[in-house]
């Protein structure tokens, strides 16, 4: 932080942020649709934004050219499948992966390419399953296949208020396992953890993949909160797979992932199916099959061929703006928004914001979660946030994210509270949180990206502090039941 302790009243006075103006011209240019009507918007580890431009390229594209399923071989098909190898090609290059090591298979989502590893990977008695607490559900649903298998599944528990993982524990976990693991040669485990929480905003050392890789685990990073404002150097860093959704980096196409992965680790994958696309030659009669040996073995069906390019056009967009740029301007508006909230307090003295996670800018990305707090501290249910910014034009996302451990960890519940059992005939979230005595179901996160300015920060900061600095608990009108986590 800066040794001033009282922010500036606009991030544009922060030093450094007049060499992010680049994005400031973008934002009046290419995304002046966001400022359509007095919107703000604040829900970036959601879903990125499309410029203008994105959106010109794919409607120019598909009046200039016929293109057709490319698993043909007429010249339809054959203008379909070059762009679709393009856009291969285009990806390795963004993360600077080289094409003999990595392989890019093209998947529904970042969730889908979690799927992909789940059910393929030879989990076993000894081939674990490690996983941190503030897994995405898509990671966290992996478990299932390894348990399955009878395979051991641990948690690397979040500490403290910043929700970060111990590289002790980590360190002392894996080696727990590889013990187990002696005499069994060739089992390997996979280790699973995000590069950045879409909770918390933590971002967890890279460096975990090659500790993990030395003590004989495979690595599952999923890159999906970290890649749309950080650069990921898979020349440097080498996951063995990385799970990715392009709308998250930069707003369209949605429907279209990837799965980047390493070619050996690539090999020892199983499928429990296959399906037109993926195999070379099947029979009927004979009752066998042949999958292809590259990454279309793992590329189910027909292919998004019509969005797939459209993944190297915003990957030239983002590598144009230039992601470190990105970076810097999304570092700056976190680190004011979060001083700017720490300053906020009831004339009873209470702070009006709990920030959960990282309170300062270091090892942390632009998601920023937090409940508010009234005069007498308790909280303020999300929902009435939730309805209240969306009648001040600020969309941001209320809940627990699709992130169960991270919410744990924030909201202190044990492990003895989470039992199963203690939860039996419970039907509903608010039956749930009853049953927890929990005081809310969740919490308010914003997040910034590609086209965040300084007036997003500022209209929040003003949405906060003049809706809710000093207001007493009311009653309010009824708020809708909560129907999902």
């Amino acid at each position: 932080m800066r040794p001033d302790p009282t922010p500036p009243a606009s991030p544009t006075a922060l030093p450094g942020y007049a060499a992010t103006g680049r994005i400031d011209e973008l934002r009046a240019s290419e995304y002046r649709h966001l400022d359509t009507d007095g919107q703000v918007y604040l829900d970036y580890a959601g879903a990125g934004v499309a410029a203008q431009a994105q959106v010109r390229a794919h409607h120019d594209r598909l009046l200039a050219g016929l293109y057709s399923n490319p698993h043909s071989e007429n010249p339809t098909s054959v203008a379909a499948g070059s762009l679709v190898e393009s856009a291969r090609r285009a990806v390795l290059d963004f993360f600077r992966a080289d094409p003999d090591e990595y392989a890019v298979i093209f998947t529904p989502n970042a969730s889908g390419a979690c799927r992909l590893v789940g059910e393929a990977y030879d989990f076993g008695r000894a081939a674990p399953l490690v996983l941190t607490w503030d897994n995405h559900n898509s990671v966290n649903g992996i478990r299932e296949y390894a348990r399955s298998a009878r395979a051991s599944v641990r948690y690397l528990p979040l500490n403290g208020p910043e929700l970060r993982v111990a590289e002790s524990d980590l360190v002392a976990t894996l080696d727990v396992s590889r013990a187990r693991r002696s005499g069994r040669p060739g089992r390997r485990g996979l280790f699973a953890y995000p590069a950045q929480s879409n909770f918390s905003g933590v971002q967890h050392p890279l460096d975990w993949v090659e500790l993990a890789h030395q003590r004989g685990y495979d690595v599952l990073l999923d890159a999906a909160a970290f890649a749309p404002t950080n650069r990921l150097d898979l020349s440097v860093v080498r996951p063995d797979f990385v799970c990715l959704s392009w709308y998250k980096l930069f707003g369209y196409p949605t429907g279209v992932g990837a799965l980047l992965a390493r070619r050996s680790a690539l090999a020892r994958l199983r499928r429990p199916w296959f399906a037109g696309g993926t195999i070379r030659a099947v029979s009927v009669q004979g009752d066998w099959h042949r999958p292809m040996d590259d990454e279309s073995a793992f590329e189910d069906g027909t292919l998004n061929f019509l969005s797939i390019p459209d993944v190297e056009f915003g990957l030239r967009w983002l590598d144009s703006i230039g992601v470190d740029l990105v970076h810097a301007r999304v570092g700056l508006l976190t680190e004011w928004l979060l001083e700017r909230l720490a300053t906020l307090r009831h004339d009873t003295g209470g702070p009006l914001v709990q920030v959960y996670g990282p309170t300062t800018g270091a090892g942390r990305g632009g998601t920023v979660t937090f409940n508010l707090r009234h005069p007498d501290g308790t909280l303020v249910d999300e929902r009435l946030v939730a309805r209240e910014a969306a009648t001040a034009g600020l969309s941001l996302r209320t809940g627990c994210f699709c992130n169960p451990g991270a919410a744990e960890g924030a909201f202190g519940m044990s492990r003895t509270s989470m039992r199963q059992r203690l939860l039996a005939g419970v039907d509903t979230i608010d039956q749930y949180l009853a049953a927890l005595g929990l005081p809310t179901g969740g919490a308010v996160r914003v997040s910034f990206g590609l086209a965040s300015v300084a007036s997003d920060a500022e209209r929040l900061v003003d949405f906060v502090q003049s809706t809710y600095l000093n207001r007493s608990v009311g009653a309010e009108s009824p708020l809708p039941p909560r129907l999902r986590c």
